[in-house]
Parts: structure tokens; C-alpha cells; sequence
């Protein structure tokens, strides 16, 4: 019985683990000492490129503020199911459309102060970590990861590598197919 409380208590995956220190030390850390707020800058241009080749492997194994969710919020969340709404790719568009142009608009407004942009960073993972908790204690730990801006943008990424991958092989496919040309 033991046994089984204590994984339940120490869930998440190895991965997770090596990664978690990183929400606090930018959530937390960068309060005080915005540069931290690089550190998501270079997530966020990292994403893309391991998206395009995996879709959304960064959410379930490598995020932060996932493994944050997975292993700390687990054990507050009702696990209620989260609205068909946060589905709906319109929806989800919207949000990473909002999340954009408020973005947008603090980055012009902070553009030339290295430190003003590296705590816009911060204050984007804060702002975003207060909803996805407070989504996490409404419905389940993982809500708000169904709206992620990023996550949004992983999967639609992931379709097109994804695309592009199985064009690729049918292609060759065929060519394989072809009678050698005289």
C-alpha cells in the first residue's frame, strides 16, 4: 500500500523530472532577475523545429510548466473533464491570436530594454501559469495545455512535418514503382 502511494505521490515521467526546476526558476526566479526570461525565449524558438518532427512531444515530456502540472497540480485537481469548447481549433487559434498581440504590443513597447524584454518573458510564463493553474483546480491538471498557444502551434506544426514525412515516402514509394526510364 506504501508502494503504491508513494508513485502516486512521485508521478511524472524522468523527463519531467529534469525539467520542472525550470518553471520555477523562471516563474519564480526570473521576479527577481528577469534575464531568466531568455530561458524562454529559447524554448520558444526551440519548439518549432522538434515539433515540426515529433508535434506536440515538448508538451507530454519536455515543458516545464506540463511537468509543473502533471506532478504538482495533479494532487489539487478535481479531474473533471475540461470544456468541448477548448477542442475547437477556432477557439484555440483565438487564444494563441489573443496571446500573440498582447505579446506584440508589450514587446514594441519594451523593445531596446534587454531587461523589459527578458521580464516580459517572465511576466508571459506568470501571467500564463495563473490561468493554466487556476484551469487546473476547475477542471484537471492539464486544461489549459488543450489552449496552449504553443501547443497550438506544436500541432499544426507536426501535421505539416508529419505531411511533408509521409509525401516524402509515398514519393519514393512510387518511384520505386516506375519503370527505369531508357
Amino acid at each position: 500500500m506504501a508502494r503504491h502511494a508513494m508513485k502516486r505521490l512521485l508521478r511524472g515521467k524522468p523527463s519531467q523530472w529534469a525539467t520542472i526546476w525550470l518553471f520555477f526558476l523562471i516563474a519564480i526566479g526570473g521576479l527577481w532577475y528577469p534575464w531568466l526570461g531568455y530561458l524562454m525565449l529559447a524554448m520558444m524558438l526551440g519548439i518549432p523545429v522538434l515539433a515540426y518532427f515529433r508535434s506536440r512531444y515538448w508538451c507530454g515530456n519536455l515543458c516545464p510548466r506540463g511537468a509543473f502540472l502533471d506532478i504538482v497540480l495533479y494532487h489539487f485537481s478535481p479531474h473533471r473533464p475540461y470544456p468541448k469548447l477548448f477542442k475547437k481549433q477556432s477557439f484555440r487559434w483565438a487564444v494563441f491570436s489573443f496571446i500573440m498581440t498582447v505579446f506584440a504590443i508589450r514587446m514594441t513597447l519594451a523593445w531596446g530594454n534587454w531587461v523589459a524584454v527578458g521580464g516580459l518573458f517572465v511576466n508571459m510564463c506568470v501571467v500564463t501559469s495563473i490561468v493554466a493553474i487556476l484551469l487546473g483546480m476547475i477542471f484537471n491538471q492539464r486544461a489549459w495545455c488543450a489552449i496552449c498557444p504553443m501547443g497550438t502551434l506544436q500541432e499544426s506544426l507536426g501535421k505539416l512535418g508529419s505531411g511533408q514525412t509521409k509525401a516524402k515516402k509515398a514519393s519514393a514509394k512510387a518511384t520505386k514503382l516506375l519503370p527505369p526510364v531508357e
